[in-house]
């Protein structure tokens, strides 16, 4: 069934740039700098705090004081009177915190809520679990960011595992692979054309500091490196007898985003132009059979389409979250679209994998795209850990 009542006001978002691994952003408590980057929003657009009442966070990587989660945020950022719920489900965090966020307004729970996560992957803790009847009474421990990226538990592999695995069944070969890449380097290459433009309509910029030393000013992305075609074919595979190289992946980043779902009379009363709608249209799930994660993003995105009541030809953009070259040749050959069609101005293949905030930044990217060409249906689909993905249909009016 079709969403009819969650709206997101037109400029009603924003993302940071996304910063390397261990890069400017990897000393900051990403829950700390959401409220500093999210305060700065609002001041910037004019939202006084009290519009909101309800939030609702999406995290994955645990960082001191988390467990206080949404509500710490809405009392950074200026509304602590309004609660919520924080989330977790890997790399579809986003496309989930902003299901649960439109199910709210849309069943009258909620006018208007906060979406947002975000993300530190360096820096990842350390855990240790006491285990009195171990060995020597010794515990076990984990790496929750390296460790999970290595090994599913259900699985019994790590995720670029499932790349290869998908390779493998589908017969995608490592130059189409490589020929993806180029393309989503090209596409994030003409979004940061012209004064990067088109990131500035959403990015807002993160003020780097030491205490209280100044260090500038983080603008844009960093970690996008050159892409070339020679530069591709001479890397070698990340598994020996592989087809991914580590150009033909995503890599691991810092940052967080945002999201206003409202009714539509609170969206116009907070949009920059109260004439643009844009509608959530749907949300849609989908889990495949153990060790094929990327394959999951096509049933997720079918099953999105169906409840929006459209088929993939009736939308004017579509985006993904494609840690994996071979997820998007393979959802392309699929879905039936050219590649070149698929993630106009950049997609987390190119500037990074922060986990959490990485979906909103790529439905906000799916709605200034969705604007600037005069409007229509819009799509994303990500896959995520478990073998699963999440998709969501919008509509801009």
């Amino acid at each position: 069934m079709a969403l009819e009542k969650s709206f997101i006001p037109y400029g009603g978002y924003w993302s940071t740039p996304f910063s390397r691994w261990q890069g400017s952003l990897s000393g900051y408590h990403s829950i700390r700098l959401a409220g500093d980057v999210g305060r700065s929003f609002l001041e910037d657009r004019d939202i006084d705090p009290a519009s909101f009442d309800g939030i609702v966070l999406g995290i994955t990587v645990q960082q001191a004081y988390s467990f206080y989660g949404a509500p710490w945020l809405a009392g950074m950022l200026g509304a602590s009177d309004i609660t919520g719920p924080t989330v977790s489900q890997a790399c579809a965090t986003s496309a989930r915190a902003l299901a649960a966020a439109a199910v709210e307004v849309e069943v009258g729970q909620r006018s208007c809520v906060l979406t947002a996560a975000c993300d530190r992957t360096s820096n990842g803790p350390h855990v240790y679990y006491p285990d009195p009847h171990g060995p020597g009474g010794m515990g076990t421990s984990e790496d929750p960011v390296l460790g999970n990226m290595n090994k599913d538990p259900h699985a019994g592999l790590a995720m670029i595992a499932t790349a290869e695995n998908l390779a493998r069944e589908s017969g995608i070969t490592r130059e189409e692979q490589d020929e993806l890449t180029l393309i989503r380097y090209e596409q994030y290459e003409k979004a940061v054309a012209g004064d990067r433009a088109f990131q500035k309509a959403y990015m807002v910029p993160v003020a780097l500091k030491r205490g209280k030393k100044s260090l500038g000013t983080l603008e844009a992305d960093e970690g996008v490196y050159e892409t070339t075609a020679e530069g591709l074919a001479a890397l070698r595979p990340v598994i020996d007898g592989g087809s991914v190289t580590y150009g033909s992946q995503t890599h691991p980043a810092d940052g967080n985003a945002g999201i206003i779902v409202a009714t539509r009379e609170r969206a116009r009363e907070l949009a920059h132009n109260p004439g643009v709608e844009i509608r959530i249209v749907s949300y849609g799930e989908a889990r495949v059979e153990k060790g094929m994660m990327p394959k999951a993003i096509v049933p997720a995105a079918r099953h999105a389409l169906e409840r929006a009541g459209i088929g993939i030809a009736d939308c004017a953009a579509v985006k993904t979250h494609n840690p994996f070259a071979v997820a998007d040749v393979f959802f392309c050959r699929e879905m039936g679209l050219a590649p070149e069609s698929v993630n106009n101005n950049g997609s987390p293949l190119i500037w990074g994998h922060p986990q959490a905030p990485m979906g909103l930044r790529a439905i906000i990217e799916l709605i200034e795209e969705l604007i600037a060409s005069g409007g229509g249906y819009g799509l994303f689909s990500g896959c995520a850990g478990g073998d699963s993905a999440m998709a969501v249909v919008l509509e801009v009016a």
